[in-house]
């Protein structure tokens, strides 16, 4: 069996019991699950939900409360607690556990991007396993729908994993329903999320969950566009963990382009903030997109947007909405459109973005 870096995804509605609360033995369960891999010899990374259920009972809610103030308060309880059941359990395996938690903005910003990144590194290198959670006491869109589920992309693409696995109470993606239409087939494999797959996706799975299947399907795309596979399997059936690492059939698997994105083109294509927008002309694009080129002067048509030299930008097609890509401009705004005009002294072929700062719209 050849040896992973697997980050592994668990959805609240694989944690608790049918009251919302958490389910100790379901925690178990997950550790017991990622110790075998480990003795497996695969390194893993662990992404949990859960930390709002841990804490709404504790904190005097009768049932898993709706406003996001009150799923702060409740996950600013829960949290310790959650970590304290994966800590008792992996223990008792002889394994060390590490708290990490992480918001949107951790990924936006370059700087707090590489430290992640490094901070994940060394804990892996040391032998523990990362514990990582949105950090949902201080967050707000993080708290709604598909927070983990594409934290756990963005997380296995930055640390380059060679799988993500998203455990779920589903064993994979149906051609429909299952649980409404008996004729829906389960879809083995999956090499290119088209729209027609997508589709397939719902809406939000259970009343103890925020996830669905179509946040899956979203981070699915992530990963699998940053050269990660993907699985999506039963977080209750015996043995799918494993045998999802050695590539047995376990629920669904999704192939992983075959050019896999470098670390800084991953935060340009996902989570880099845009300062401005350029608009290329047919000879331009067709150097970007199809032959690898740099982007020139004398491709650029119009530039929207107070950026500044080193800031990510925006590039589309001439005179439309389609969107080509992202790159890192090497000028201020004034000065590129200087270079555009053929001022005195400002050529027209500088490299506006060189070709190892662009990145392809995904």
């Amino acid at each position: 069996m050849e040896r992973k870096l697997i980050t592994v995804k668990v959805g609240t509605s694989s944690l608790t019991g049918p009251d919302g609360s958490i389910c100790p033995e379901k925690i178990e369960y997950i550790a017991t699950q990622i110790a075998a891999l480990r003795e497996a010899g695969h390194t893993v990374i662990l992404v949990t939900s859960g930390a709002v259920a841990a804490g709404f009972r504790r904190i005097g809610y009768a049932k898993r409360p709706t406003s996001i103030p009150a799923k702060q308060a409740a996950a600013a309880v829960g949290q310790g607690l959650l970590l304290e059941e994966y800590t008792r359990f992996f223990e008792a395996k002889g394994i060390v556990s590490a708290q990490i938690l992480l918001t949107r903005d951790d990924f936006r910003d370059r700087r707090r991007y590489k430290n992640a990144f490094n901070a994940l590194e060394i804990i892996l290198q040391r032998g523990a396993v990362p514990i990582i959670n949105e950090n949902d006491s201080v967050s707000i869109d993080e708290l709604r729908l598909g927070d983990n589920d594409t934290l756990s992309a963005q997380v296995a693409a930055m640390m380059h994993a060679g799988l993500l696995v998203l455990m779920t109470d589903m064993d994979g993606l149906y051609t429909a329903d299952p649980r409404v239409d008996k004729e829906a087939k389960r879809i083995a494999r999956v090499e290119h999320l088209t729209p027609e797959i997508m589709a397939l996706g719902g809406s939000a799975g259970t009343s103890n969950g925020t996830g669905g299947m179509a946040t899956k399907l979203s981070a699915a795309k992530l990963a699998t566009a940053a050269g990660v596979p993907v699985v999506i399997c039963k977080a209750d059936c015996p043995g799918a963990l494993l045998r999802a690492a050695a590539g047995e059939p376990a629920g669904t698997y999704f192939a992983a382009s075959e050019t896999g994105m470098r670390t800084r083109q991953q935060w340009m294509a996902f989570y880099a903030q845009t300062r401005g927008n350029l608009y290329v002309d047919a000879g331009a694009e067709e150097a970007l997109v199809h032959h690898g080129k740099s982007l020139l002067p004398s491709g650029i048509v119009a530039a929207e947007g107070d950026f500044r030299a080193g800031d990510i930008v925006r590039v589309f097609r001439q005179g439309t909405n389609v969107l080509l890509g992202r790159g890192e401009v090497n000028f201020d705004k004034e000065e590129l459109l200087r270079r555009v005009d053929g001022a005195e002294g400002h050529g027209k072929n500088a490299v506006v973005i060189h070709r190892d700062n662009w990145v392809e719209e995904v």
